[in-house]
């Protein structure tokens, strides 16, 4: 059975500009953030939850992303699970679940 294991998919907005690094060798890494919002109702009223997610992509997928998303958009996309870890400035290791991106579907993009 080849059936993928770790696959997530969320439709959400970015939370700014993603940002374009190259990495090694012209190869393209590409960063942003996508919000998820939830309303449900609490005692007391309809309660607002926002989760952040960071989500990297690569080549050329990175690349499409960069020059098709902003600020804003509202996206729909999907990928897997990474989690890594790495040292901060102050020597504590830190741990990072993030998402790689497969593939994304732009629904509404930004009006700003």
């Amino acid at each position: 059975m080849n059936a993928l294991r770790n696959k997530v998919q969320l439709i959400g907005n970015l939370g700014k500009d993603p940002q374009v690094m190259e990495v090694g060798s012209g190869v393209t890494l590409v960063r942003f953030s996508v919000a998820t919002t939830e309303y449900y109702k609490s005692s007391k009223g309809t309660t607002r939850d926002t989760q952040w997610h960071a989500v990297t992509a690569w080549g050329k997928t990175g690349e499409l992303a960069a020059r098709l998303l902003k600020k804003g958009s509202l996206v729909a996309l999907e990928g897997r699970l990474v989690s890594r870890s790495y040292e901060d400035k102050q020597g504590h290791t830190r741990n990072v679940t993030e998402i790689r991106l497969n593939d994304f579907l732009v629904l509404k993009e930004s009006q700003a």
